[in-house]
């Protein structure tokens, strides 16, 4: 029968195996959830009383498993799952969690601030690696933080569970040494960074538009945070920094790309984080067709559009719209990035600063600015 000791393999530092085993996942997944595996396996529901070994096998295997969608407006269900998108918690891959509990590197006895709580789960991880009472855990939903604390309970944990805005941290127990965020923020919060103190960390799902990224982040003396990427990863994110509708603008114009979309749109990992600095707050998605054609689409969520297809003579078009020319901006971030010698992601950090934040290519003194347009 699968057991926390099945979980232990997912992490690289045997202190983190230790914790990862001694946390049993199951006191904090409800009955009935929806699993989806890392990989390959198809997604499915599970249900505790129906059919207990599937459940518990989804629980002890590296399985994102959803416990709510819609912020809890309707019943998680299979026919509710299937007509909607909005995932609003689940219980994160095991992979995932020890992956960001290595980067954030806490020692026994450490002050933590967790910045959304979800099942409670990590929040009871942390409190078995550094001690119950050096953990916080902030959660925006009241629904959510209640149920936590029950799990936490029934794990014998006592980590403190907070309803809050996570996006303010919780400034009355501040410093911290270190600030575990579980939810994807494109903007990250200063706060975060003022209640941490100078040599702490903050480490985060990173998720500016098209993909997301873990990020650790060390606090300077200065006031300011900084950091490199770190691999990729895909999070719900901070309720007030979720995507709203697109409201696009009427000007249409098209024209021919000057550079050839596929050699964009399968640039990599690299690309797309200079991207981020080069063309900001501008989503990139893109796919090919089995008779060769390309799509891309990019969108700054406001009025600026872009789309790039086939005609029906097999020409390459571009529509674009709005004040911003996207497409443009993309081929000149796709120039200025080959031109650097095409840096691969671990090579990009991102400096948090009172004023605001900012890409970076291999020193924090190497400032990506934006493209002309």
């Amino acid at each position: 029968m699968p057991g926390p000791e099945d979980l232990t393999r997912y992490a690289t530092h045997p202190e983190w195996a230790k914790t990862l085993g001694a946390v049993p996942r199951e006191h904090f997944i409800p009955d009935v959830a929806w699993a989806d595996p890392m990989g390959d396996a198809p997604s499915r529901m599970i249900d505790r009383d129906a059919d207990p070994a599937s459940w518990t096998s989804a629980v002890y295997d590296n399985t994102v498993i959803v416990t709510q969608i819609e912020d809890g407006r309707v019943p998680l269900t299979a026919e509710n799952i299937d007509r909607t998108s909005e995932y609003t918690c689940s219980s994160s891959a095991p992979e995932n969690v020890a992956s960001f509990l290595e980067l954030l590197d806490p020692y026994p006895g450490d002050r933590v601030l967790e910045i959304g709580t979800g099942t409670g789960w990590t929040a009871a991880l942390l409190g078995r690696h550094v001690g119950d009472e050096g953990v916080v855990s902030v959660e925006v939903d009241e629904a959510l933080a209640r149920q936590a604390r029950a799990n936490l309970e029934r794990a014998g944990a006592s980590v403190r569970v907070e309803v809050a805005d996570g996006a303010e941290g919780r400034p009355d127990g501040a410093p911290f040494d270190r600030v575990h965020v579980t939810c994807g923020v494109e903007d990250i919060p200063y706060a975060w960074i003022a209640q941490t103190r100078p040599g702490g960390v903050v480490v985060l799902p990173w998720m500016p538009p098209s993909r997301g990224y873990k990020l650790r982040l060390t606090v300077l003396d200065d006031g300011t945070a900084q950091g490199r990427v770190h691999g990729e990863c895909g999070y719900m994110m901070l309720r007030s920094q979720r995507s709203r509708g697109i409201d696009l603008a009427d000007n249409e114009h098209e024209s021919v790309p000057g550079v050839d979309p596929r050699r964009i749109i399968r640039a990599g990992r690299g690309f797309e984080i200079a991207h981020v600095g080069l063309v900001p707050r501008t989503a990139l998605s893109s796919w090919e067709s089995a008779d060769g054609g390309v799509l891309a689409i990019l969108n700054d969520r406001t009025a600026s559009h872009a789309l790039v297809r086939r005609s029906a003579t097999g020409e390459l078009q571009v529509t674009q719209r709005g004040p911003r020319n996207l497409w443009d901006e993309a081929e000149q971030a796709f120039l200025t990035w080959t031109g650097w010698g095409e840096p691969r992601a671990d090579r990009f950090g991102v400096t948090v600063a009172p004023e605001g934040q900012h890409v970076w290519l291999d020193s924090p003194d190497n400032r990506i600015e934006r493209v002309k347009n």
